[in-house]
């Protein structure tokens, strides 16, 4: 499957990271600020720079750029979609991002994501992409839906955080026909 970075995003440049990169994505994704909300709040260096050097057929991740430095980290996945056999495969795609702290409140996580979608439908061709966030994350919430995303559920502490407890946790959605009528 062919990359769709790099590309624009406002002022946001989407690429590949550079190697030289990694070791200050590694801080960024370890950071406490950053992981508050996330289920995995710390992973391991050389898993890490494994996954970024040699991603995997389905993995667009990417970094986002602003003025030539790394603001924000942007994940992409295609998946299979649920179905029975034989259905098309690799038509979904689930979204997700952290945004360096310094930059929250920014718009940087607004633009990202809709490089993300726009990556997922009209360079990847993919029919359904889902994101999911911290019920209590009201910021990401906010992001996803000004997306155009459509919240599908709200699992009732549905996940285990280690710093929190169970938490609740939130489900969105678009397809692509409905990122076509925007």
């Amino acid at each position: 499957m062919r990359t769709p970075w790099p590309s624009r995003a406002g002022d946001l440049v989407l690429r590949r990271p550079q190697p030289s990169e990694l070791d200050d994505l590694l801080a960024l994704r370890n950071d406490p600020a950053c992981n508050r909300f996330m289920m995995r709040t710390h992973v391991e260096p050389e898993t890490f720079r494994r996954e970024w050097l040699s991603p995997g057929d389905g993995d667009h991740s990417c970094v986002a750029a602003l003025d030539g430095r790394v603001v924000a980290i942007g994940f992409l996945e295609v998946e299979d979609g649920m179905g029975q056999p034989g259905m098309p495969r690799g038509t979904q795609g689930s979204i997700g991002y952290l945004v360096s702290p310094g930059h929250w409140g920014r718009g940087v996580a607004s633009a990202l994501v809709g490089g993300l979608l726009t990556a997922a439908f009209d360079h990847l061709g993919l029919r359904r992409v889902t994101a999911g966030c911290n019920a209590d994350n009201h910021a990401s919430a906010r992001v996803l839906e000004k997306s155009g995303m459509r919240r599908e559920q709200h699992g009732v502490e549905d996940s285990w955080h280690a710093d929190l407890g169970w938490v609740d946790g939130y489900t969105y959605a678009l397809l692509a026909r409905e990122w076509r009528a925007r």
